[in-house]
């Protein structure tokens, strides 16, 4: 796996609706928001695609991480589909059923078994950046905006979706976001926290794989539970510190613990199987 290899797939796996791609190349499920003319705008079909792309490539063997994109160079995701809102959106019990599909799509990121990176390249606005956010890392481009526009919309913003926020960037950011609803070029998003790094738009794809080799290469016991106990220590009711105690012990009792400590000793390159 490297940057030579390009995003090219080695195999496609079904995603129900050609509006979503899902793709394997090597240690990497890609998922792909597949509507470059909307600037991938988030129709509910995309939405709903979401958890069953997680849970087909996260159960995949020898898939060690998920890159999401979006199709072209233009946008990540530009946002909700504005055009399904007189359908799907237009009452309180059409804003709640949507509002429950959008919470799966976030909450089998968040949950997903292996880590995700949101490969943020163009627009990267409402709806879109609820999903980066739901991601672990997010990598970006020079060229790269970002927005809330939900005051320009009359929106209302649920307190989970707003926790993603604030928990990443805090409490002031989070208000300048919303309240200003103004677009955030690339560096601003760096200085709040709000990106993890960015580099110019034609280095993006080599630091992916950078990345994912880097992430690939480590023990996946270790990185899922940091994952999870990071999740537990952002709980709003606290967290579980016996599922924490659980998921340290389980690191010390697997294989990949003796497997480190001979590479180390040996001074050679660790193979870990995530057992």
């Amino acid at each position: 796996m490297s940057a030579a290899s390009g995003l090219s797939p080695r195999r496609d796996l079904p995603s129900g609706t050609p509006q979503m791609l899902a793709q394997i190349d090597g240690a990497i499920g890609w998922i792909i928001f597949n509507k470059p003319e909307r600037h991938n705008a988030l129709s509910r079909d995309m939405w709903e695609a979401i958890p069953r792309l997680v849970a087909a490539l996260s159960t995949e063997p020898g898939v060690r991480l998920l890159v999401l994109k979006g199709a072209g160079d233009e946008a990540f995701i530009s946002g909700a589909d504005i055009s399904e809102f007189e359908t799907e959106r237009a009452t309180p019990e059409a804003v709640s059923r949507y509002d429950a599909i959008v919470e799966q799509a976030s909450g089998a990121l968040q949950t997903c078994v292996c880590p995700t990176i949101a490969m943020i390249r163009g627009h990267c606005m409402g709806g879109g950046l609820a999903i980066a956010l739901s991601c672990d890392l997010r990598l970006a481009s020079d060229d790269s905006g970002f927005a809330i526009p939900a005051a320009k919309l009359g929106v209302g913003y649920r307190a989970s979706g707003l926790k993603s926020l604030v928990d990443l960037v805090g409490p002031a950011f989070t208000k300048e976001i919303i309240f200003t609803a103004r677009r955030f070029n690339a560096e601003e998003a760096l200085t709040m926290g709000l990106v993890n790094r960015v580099v110019p738009a034609k280095g993006l794809e080599e630091l992916v794989y950078d990345y994912a080799r880097r992430v690939g290469d480590n023990a996946p016991l270790t990185i899922d539970a940091t994952k999870q106990i990071v999740y537990e220590l952002l709980r709003h009711d606290g967290p579980d510190m016996a599922r924490c105690e659980s998921l340290i012990e389980r690191c010390f009792k697997s294989v990949d613990y003796i497997e480190g400590r001979r590479a180390f000793m040996e001074k050679r390159k660790p193979k870990f199987g995530g057992k």
